[in-house]
């Protein structure tokens, strides 16, 4: 879903590095959960059952940490979903196991997340870099697909330029409010409108 970023999950080595880690992990759960606009970094250190001084030990700024969790997010959500295509081998099977896998990792974020994503820029870059990531890997999917023979001759750049349109406006979030699916639910729409119209 995403290429690869310097800034992620904090490096922690060290005394205390395992509950750094692990408190990092509760962050991310917290926020794709909540969201993060509504939370001062007090207020998150409430929730978190940890001291201000604590947090600032994985970032410098809120603005900072919460990019580092939308990095943490995709990058994690990336693993997964390559997992996932590189258990298939047939064209078909490849783009439908991408596609499903994308619906999957954001099956269990809160709206609220990518509305908070969506309004602050720093956050946004990053799933905007995503979405790029995504569009060039589908493309690369259905090349596959038509060099196969498995799926119909279609115009291939025309079709990446179609889809990579439909992944930013889920993106934006104005997929979101012309039909009121949620981000999930759009890719698996996608993932459906697709494998219709490209399978012989």
């Amino acid at each position: 879903m995403i290429e690869s970023s310097a800034v992620g999950a904090p490096r922690l080595t060290g005394r205390g590095a395992a509950r750094r880690s692990e408190l990092f992990d509760e962050l991310v759960a917290l926020v794709i959960a909540e969201g993060f606009a509504g939370f001062t970094l007090d207020e998150l250190a409430a929730r978190l059952h940890c001291s201000k001084r604590t947090l600032y030990g994985l970032a410098d700024s809120k603005e900072q940490l919460v990019r580092r969790v939308a990095v943490h997010f995709f990058r994690r959500a990336t693993a997964r979903v390559e997992a996932a295509l590189a258990a298939e081998t047939d064209p078909t099977a490849r783009l439908a196991a991408y596609l499903r896998a994308v619906a999957d990792e954001l099956a269990p974020v809160a709206p609220v997340f990518f509305d908070d994503v969506a309004a602050f820029r720093p956050a946004a870059e990053v799933y905007e870099r995503n979405t790029r990531a995504a569009a060039g890997r589908i493309q690369q999917l259905i090349e596959e697909g038509v060099a196969a023979g498995v799926f119909r001759e279609v115009h291939v750049a025309f079709a990446a330029e179609v889809i990579s349109s439909v992944m930013v406006r889920i993106q934006q979030r104005q997929v979101a409010v012309a039909t009121g699916l949620a981000d999930a639910e759009a890719y698996a729409q996608l993932a459906e409108l697709l494998l219709r119209g490209l399978t012989r």
